[in-house]
């Protein structure tokens, strides 16, 4: 049994949950439009050109979580799925992520993205591990702050690695799934990494290196 790890964004779906996350508070009126939107699309900015400060985009983006009740986040999430996650899943990235259920692995999701906006988004995979960045909780609130080490670049990889420990679980034949030159870290650190529909910088990065290139578009 090998480990089949996928990033999320971009990767599974054919979109950023993060940035899409951020474009439906605004369509919702639950933020400041005008600057919402653009610290939104700054950030996003960053992340594709490989320099996000991710402590400040993690404060940012869950600053807006403290505003509302479980019960109240409950339903707008339920209502981002409808309208922004629905339709942008792939079909060829279900019938990847079916094949290596049949095969038996241990299938993983590892996101930079907060688990707020991520868990249902797993659950609607039937992918059962995720790791992603962790929003902080107290009392059943969020509190609009990150806790421990951010599940982005080369945290990824620490990340993974105290899951491994905790799980029994090992790279060994792993494979790695992602669209982002972000990931090359943990690309790096697997047998069989595979780049997805790759950006720019990955995209040359894969072709130097013999990676497997694929879409699931």
């Amino acid at each position: 049994m090998s480990l089949a790890i996928f990033d999320l964004d971009n990767t599974l779906i054919a979109g950023d949950s993060d940035h899409l996350w951020g474009e439906f508070l605004i369509e919702q009126g639950k933020v400041d439009a005008e600057h919402y939107r653009e610290r939104n699309d700054f950030f996003y900015s960053a992340y594709q050109q490989g320099n996000l400060d991710i402590h400040a985009y993690l404060e940012f983006a869950l600053t807006p979580l403290k505003g509302f009740s479980p019960a109240e986040l409950a339903a707008l999430h339920q209502t981002f799925m409808d309208h922004k996650i629905h339709p942008i899943m792939l079909p060829k990235a279900q019938a990847l992520i079916d094949q290596h259920r049949r095969n038996g692995d241990t299938l993983l999701i590892i996101t930079a993205t907060n688990r707020f906006v991520t868990a249902p988004i797993a659950r609607l995979l039937d992918i059962p591990h995720l790791l992603a960045s962790e929003p902080e909780l107290v009392g059943g609130c969020y509190t609009g702050k990150a806790t421990g080490i951010p599940c982005f670049q080369s945290g990824k990889v620490t990340r993974l690695q105290e899951w491994l420990a905790a799980t029994n679980q090992s790279l060994g034949t792993a494979h790695f799934y992602s669209d982002s030159a972000n990931d090359i870290p943990l690309l790096q650190a697997v047998s069989h990494p595979v780049a997805v529909d790759p950006d720019p910088r990955l995209r040359s990065f894969a072709l130097a290196n013999q990676i497997p290139i694929i879409s699931l578009r």
